[in-house]
C-alpha cells in the first residue's frame, strides 16, 4: 500500500482524489495549501505527492523544485497537476522535477494510470 499525500486546494478536486485513491487501496492525506507543504513531506516521506500549481501560499513549482533540492527526497514522486495544462506548464514542471505531470479536468482512468506508473518506477 502506498503512502501519497494529496496537496490539493480544490474541495470537489480533492474528493475526487480521495475516492479513486481510497478505491484503488491507498493510504493517503490531503494538505490545502502549500504552506508547510514541503516539511510535511519531510515528515512522512510519502511515496507519491499529488501536487497542484496553483495553490495558495506556495505555488506548486516552488514546492517541487525545494523537495528536489533535499537529497534526502529523492526518491518522492511527484505528480503535478493543473488546470492550465499548456505545453509550456508541463514542460516548467518536468524541467524544475515533476515526475510526471496531468491536466485537469482529468480522467480517473488517465490518473489512475499515471499513479501506477510513477509507483512502479525506480528511483
Amino acid at each position: 500500500m502506498a503512502e501519497i499525500l494529496v496537496i490539493e486546494d480544490e474541495d470537489n478536486i480533492a474528493v475526487a482524489l480521495d475516492f479513486l485513491l481510497t478505491r484503488d487501496g491507498h493510504h493517503h492525506e490531503r494538505m490545502s495549501t502549500g504552506a508547510g507543504a514541503v516539511a510535511r513531506i519531510r515528515e512522512t516521506h510519502p511515496d507519491l505527492v499529488l501536487l497542484d500549481i496553483m495553490l495558495p501560499d506556495v505555488s506548486g513549482y516552488q514546492i517541487v523544485q525545494d523537495v528536489r533540492a533535499d537529497p534526502d527526497l529523492k526518491d518522492v514522486r511527484v505528480l503535478m497537476m493543473t488546470a492550465r495544462g499548456s505545453v509550456v506548464e508541463r514542460r516548467k514542471g518536468l524541467a524544475l522535477g515533476a515526475d510526471g505531470f496531468i491536466a485537469k479536468p482529468f480522467e480517473l482512468n488517465e490518473l489512475r494510470a499515471e499513479v501506477a506508473r510513477l509507483l512502479k518506477s525506480p528511483c
